[in-house]
């Protein structure tokens, strides 16, 4: 029997409903979703659509086999994240005593990434006993994707993504590097910049990087026409080239930091004002491992040095 107070009030909100559709969110597929909940596929579609009745509007979107979250999903996502994320804290901490079940943190870092800093970052977060690391590369714009369909927790990137009406990706600086001039030992006087880089055969990243960028702004003020015998995206490969052609690579010390410890490498000078930025994307409100949050906020000196 409905009483004054009850009518009219709509049901609560059921937290299965919740932690169903956050699944689903996060695989973008039901079937997936169904087997990691290990329910069946029609009973969890049942779940989705009696969401959907409760907020009265859709949550998903399908593009071929995969689901998209609508402008309403998104915004039931975030809330989602954080009352999953919070029922997963209170599990967590009311079993102190068992041992806990090992959790998967999924980082994506951009190709062009130095390696250095990736280990220097993921340092923390090696060797714990309750945690998987799971490590993607690949382009800016493909990670992107996944960490927007919840498929990766983290982006590590060397360029800044800023928030939008569609996106709402929280854009952390996590460090910055200054970037030298690096090759073999220099025979003769001391190299100078700007003086000494008309006519240096140069290998740069490519035309799309924020360092390539604020190069040749630079190269503009001091009317230098570079001497270009490769133009590379991958920071590793820049490395390689380094070290086997007689040419000078313009790089952070991080991606070259064992070569110039063993002096296979030198640094002829760092550029002025030209700085590689180091960034980590996460998803506003979306549950992260404590972990993963302490090492978001570490300072960046303290990240740095584990690189120098």
């Amino acid at each position: 029997m409905k009483t004054e107070h009850s009518v009219d009030r709509p049901p609560p909100l059921n937290y299965h409903h919740l932690l169903y559709f956050w699944a689903v969110a996060r695989e973008g597929h039901l079937t997936r979703a169904a087997q990691h909940l290990r329910i069946s596929q029609s009973a969890l579609s049942t779940q989705i659509r009696q969401l959907e009745e409760r907020f009265e509007q859709p949550l998903f979107t399908r593009q071929g086999r995969q689901l998209q979250l609508t402008e309403a999903g998104r915004i039931a996502l975030t809330y989602a994240e954080t009352i999953v994320g919070a029922g997963h804290e209170l599990v967590a901490m009311l079993s102190r005593g068992a041992m806990p079940a090992r959790q998967a943190i999924r980082v994506g870092a951009v190709a062009t990434l130095s390696r250095n800093f990736q280990r220097a970052f993921l340092g923390p977060l090696l060797g714990e006993e309750d945690i998987t690391l799971v490590l993607q590369s690949g382009s800016l714009s493909e990670l992107l994707a996944r960490l927007t369909g919840h498929r990766l927790d983290v982006v590590l990137a060397n360029r800044r993504v800023h928030e939008d009406a569609e996106h709402a990706w929280r854009c952390v600086r996590i460090a910055r590097q200054q970037v030298s001039l690096v090759g073999h030992r220099r025979r003769g006087r001391r190299f100078r910049f700007p003086d000494d880089v008309a006519g240096t055969p140069l290998i740069l990243p490519s035309r799309d990087s924020e360092v390539r960028s604020g190069f040749d702004v630079l190269c503009d003020r001091y009317a230098i026409t570079p001497t270009i015998v490769a133009e590379v995206d991958d920071m590793a490969m820049m490395r390689l080239l380094a070290r086997d052609l007689d040419a000078v690579a313009l790089v952070p010390a991080v991606v070259v930091r064992d070569e110039l410890r063993a002096r296979t490498l030198h640094e002829y000078a760092a550029v002025p004002d030209l700085f590689e930025e180091f960034f980590a994307v996460t998803v506003r409100r979306q549950y992260r491992h404590p972990l993963l949050r302490a090492a978001l906020h570490r300072p960046a000196a303290e990240v740095l040095a584990m690189v120098e």
